[in-house]
């Protein structure tokens, strides 16, 4: 057998199409069966064939581009768009090189139908991005539902429909042996419903539903299936409305720590609608709303705890301060007739120390209803608030407190006057207990684009580098500050008296 006859045949009884191409008449000279009939033709159909008529229009510059290349004796292997002659599209890769053939200059082209794998290849790329717009939904779905310390049953099942389609769902927290629905979606009846109650009969009701932490999936509640027959005889009386107009139902539990807090159902029309998948998508979310729900409880125990400490604090406030000062002043209401009768001098003292505690129980009592309504210490200008402070710490000490003010008053944000505020109320206390002072002066002075306070008193000082414990309320006036940008500075030596300065400057201006 000939070299030629021996090419001959390998030509012939290659697996992938073998195309020989004159360039310069631009048709198809010689082909093997596995290229014309990928194609769709028989071999004398096939030769003489321009390409373009195998070649989509889409790819016919992308073509153009590879004989090109090929002729300049480089390699490129384009994955083209080829069309058989019933007109169907499909994936080729095409590899080539150039020669001569019978005096004219030809390309020898290998092309492989490689559509399944591009079709492989492009299903994976869908599920990779379904999977990673899945998993940023995710995130999102954590991010909300962690961010949400009120409890919001509505938004668990909102959130839960961004990657679940459903036509009923409802949100079940356990109570007493019992599933109460919190909200519930779908036909309007259907939300008219909450809130009703599901009755478990038992332990081994509730083993059942909750299923070791798994989710149940039911093909057709209608069906007689074991588990179809258990949900209709869990959902009846009034909860017997999920079950309208739909079949396929995935019930997924709520559980934290293996302390079982409720669950999710949800329902479709479709038989058979809830994947494996979709089982897991929604236990990934059951698990963030059950941590949501925890959240929310102890959210709401916090604030009643803060509450109230609350109630406690202002109760403490009222003894030690107002209820004092009534006190006192009963005392000296009742023995001033006969101390008058005996000393008027002695009188007018007392008259004047009378005047002095109802009027510090008067300021301790507006001090108080500003703690009651905070709207006070923002609606009330600054001046009013540190003047009614001082009355509150005369009548409180008997220390005098002087409180003046420069500069034009008014424009400050509203958290940055509720620290002045504090700053003051706290140094006041820190002066009361600890200074010895005799006279304490407050200065506001308003300046252009900013403000500051002064608190001065003639006590017995300390060295600001070497504070006691106990003088926690320094470190929490520095953090007031801080928290609307404020600087605050304290100058003090033994023997030498104190002051506070707390400086803020609008830098938006």
């Amino acid at each position: 057998m000939s070299e030629e006859r021996t090419y001959q045949n390998l030509f012939e009884i290659a697996g992938d199409g073998m195309i020989v191409h004159d360039v310069e008449t631009d048709c198809v000279i010689a082909a093997n069966p596995a290229a014309y009939a990928m194609h769709g033709y028989d071999r004398e159909e096939f030769i003489g064939l321009h390409p373009a008529t195998f070649i989509h229009p889409d790819s016919q510059p992308l073509f153009s581009e590879y004989v090109r290349v090929v002729q300049s004796g480089d390699v490129f292997q384009p994955l083209i768009v080829n069309v058989r002659r019933d007109g169907s599209p499909f994936y080729v890769e095409w590899r080539g090189t150039a020669f001569t053939y019978r005096g004219r200059p030809c390309l020898l082209s290998v092309v492989r139908d490689v559509s399944d794998r591009v079709e492989a290849e492009r299903l994976l790329e869908q599920q990779v991005e379904a999977r990673t717009r899945e998993q940023s939904t995710l995130l999102e779905i954590s991010q909300t539902l962690a961010s949400a310390l009120q409890l919001q049953p509505a938004l668990i099942l909102d959130q839960l429909r961004v990657i679940i389609e459903y036509t009923h769902a409802g949100l079940f927290v356990l109570e007493d042996s019992a599933l109460v629905a919190l909200v519930v979606r779908g036909a309007p009846q259907l939300q008219q419903s909450v809130p009703f109650r599901v009755r478990l009969d038992g332990p081994e009701t509730l083993a059942a539903l909750f299923n070791q932490h798994r989710p149940i999936r039911i093909a057709d509640v209608w069906s007689a299936a074991p588990a179809a027959r258990f949900l209709r005889s869990l959902l009846d009386g009034p909860a017997a409305v999920l079950l309208e107009g739909v079949h396929a139902w995935m019930w997924v539990p709520l559980a934290v720590r293996g302390r079982i807090i409720g669950g999710v159902g949800v329902a479709h029309a479709e038989r058979d609608y809830f994947s494996t998948h979709d089982a897991d998508l929604a236990l990934t979310v059951a698990n963030q709303a059950a941590i949501t729900l925890v959240n929310a409880e102890l959210y709401e125990r916090a604030q009643t705890l803060a509450a109230l400490h609350e109630r406690q604090r202002l109760a403490q406030n009222l003894h030690d301060a107002v209820n004092q000062s009534l006190f006192s002043t009963g005392l000296i209401a009742e023995v001033l007739p006969r101390l008058w009768e005996r000393d008027p001098d002695e009188g007018r003292r007392s008259l004047k120390d009378l005047r002095r505690l109802t009027r510090g129980a008067l300021a301790e009592m507006r001090a108080l209803l500003a703690e009651l309504r905070p709207s006070i210490l923002t609606d009330t200008d600054l001046g009013d608030l540190l003047r009614q402070l001082g009355s509150a710490f005369t009548g409180r000490t008997n220390i005098p407190v002087a409180v003046t003010m420069d500069g034009q008053e008014g424009g400050l944000p509203a958290e940055v006057q509720v620290v002045f505020y504090r700053v003051c109320q706290e140094g006041l206390t820190n002066i009361a207990k600890h200074a010895g002072a005799d006279h304490v002066t407050i200065h506001l002075q308003y300046e252009p684009g900013g403000v500051a306070l002064h608190l001065c008193d003639d006590g017995r000082g300390f060295d600001p580098a070497h504070i006691s414990p106990g003088r926690s309320g320094l470190s929490m006036m520095r953090e007031r500050a801080q928290a609307v940008n404020a600087t605050l500075s304290i100058t003090s030596q033994p023997g030498h008296g104190s002051q506070i300065t707390v400086h803020w400057t609008n830098v938006s201006k």
